[in-house]
């Protein structure tokens, strides 16, 4: 059977909104549907809007569906076919995808939801096409299971249109890209930053990535590793710009090895990459930092050192969105979001870590480290040398 429409359902978050503030988000998500399936190049003829509802009529159903998971904003999508509201339309459609899709000796049921004003309710669509399967069907040997169904066909009934489906693909909910302002993700090419970055690209956030590139302390490896990393995040954020900062940190840790208590070199690093992150955050207009740090983590994710890190700077905040999770939650969205093979790629690790990091570290005396190295000079040596790639 051909399929040709799609149903995609918005987040249940965007349902709850005022109406002004729905409608707009709405839109954004719409804009961002054409963006994708442009970017696809998927082949449609129109998308009808309707209360809770887009209805993509195009002959790429199914790979259509897929896609749009991958769409924020977007809860759930199923791949149908469209016929007219009249019952007996509605018994034929439902009668062929059984033929072609329920394997012999399967259990099965109808759903249907409906709105409008019809002839019929909810209940009768569904013990009508019931019948009629059984009847039609009889040399599969089907029956009816209402509970724990193996097959379902699901019915929509919208005014005078009628979508029937047997499949329904989950997307990844939250809001449209876009629908809050964009902010700065630190990237450094492990498994916690990616996740950090698209936990808040679903509640709306565009990200513009900043790698810091800690060469000769670390290896090539590192950086494909963030620029794979990025490359996925990008995927998830099509029609949006896909640059990336590259920073070059080596000589700056380098100082901080050289001039500084080793047990505070990882805080002068992380304080010096927050500072360079905020002119890039002023220059790009962003609204904030996210960074993948969360709670003990590593030891210089203290509580106390992270109040340390965020002295740093004045002017933004600083998101940590996985703040309270462990690392398995972590690895179960890295893999969920495409990351975590990449992200696991063996590479050689930050070999300028002090053997026995600062834990607790008092602000007062990282302030006094700094105070003897030219923290402004370095900052800006820094700037200038940044890159800024499309990928």
């Amino acid at each position: 059977m051909r399929l040709d429409s799609v149903i995609v359902r918005f987040g249940g978050e965007i349902g709850i909104k005022g109406e002004w503030t729905r409608r707009a988000y709405e839109k954004l998500l719409l804009v961002n549907i054409k963006k994708t399936l442009k970017h696809h190049k998927v082949i449609y003829e129109e998308i009808i809007r309707e209360w809770g509802r887009f209805y993509i009529k195009t002959g790429m159903a199914v790979e259509t569906a897929q896609k749009l998971t991958r769409v924020f904003g977007i809860s759930s999508v199923s791949p149908a076919i469209e016929t007219s509201s009249r019952m007996e339309e509605i018994l034929r459609k439902g009668v062929e995808i059984a033929r072609e899709t329920f394997p012999a000796k399967t259990s099965f049921a109808v759903r249907c939801r409906r709105t409008g004003k019809h002839a019929y309710s909810s209940m009768d669509v569904c013990r009508k096409l019931g019948e009629r399967i059984l009847a039609s069907l009889k040399d599969k040997n089907l029956r009816v299971n209402l509970k724990t169904p193996e097959q379902v066909i699901n019915v929509e009934v919208r005014g005078e249109r009628a979508f029937l489906f047997s499949q329904t693909l989950i997307g990844v909910g939250g809001f449209p890209l876009g629908s809050q302002p964009k902010l700065i993700g630190l990237l450094s090419g492990g498994i916690d930053s990616p996740v950090a970055c698209w936990l808040v690209m679903k509640r709306g956030c565009p990200v513009i990535p900043v790698y810091f590139d800690n060469i000769p302390y670390t290896d090539e490896v590192t950086t494909e590793k963030a620029m794979e990393t990025a490359k996925i995040l990008f995927e998830w954020a099509i029609g949006f710009p896909r640059k990336i900062y590259i920073v070059p940190n080596g000589e700056n840790l380098k100082t901080f090895m050289e001039k500084s208590p080793k047990a505070l070199t990882c805080i002068l690093c992380k304080r010096m990459m927050y500072r360079i992150a905020e002119r890039i955050t002023e220059k790009e207009r962003a609204e904030g930092i996210v960074t993948g740090e969360s709670i003990g983590e590593q030891a210089s994710q203290t509580l106390q050192n992270l109040r340390v890190l965020d002295s740093a700077i004045a002017g933004y905040p600083i998101h940590r969105p996985l703040i309270g999770f462990n690392k398995q939650e972590i690895i179960d969205l890295a893999k969920k979001i495409g990351v975590y093979e990449v992200s696991t790629q063996k590479a050689k690790g930050c070999i300028a870590a002090p053997a026995k990091p600062a834990t607790k570290a008092e602000l007062e005396k990282v302030e006094e480290a700094e105070r003897r190295l030219d923290i402004q000079k370095m900052m800006e040596k820094a700037l200038v040398k940044v890159e800024v790639l499309d990928l």
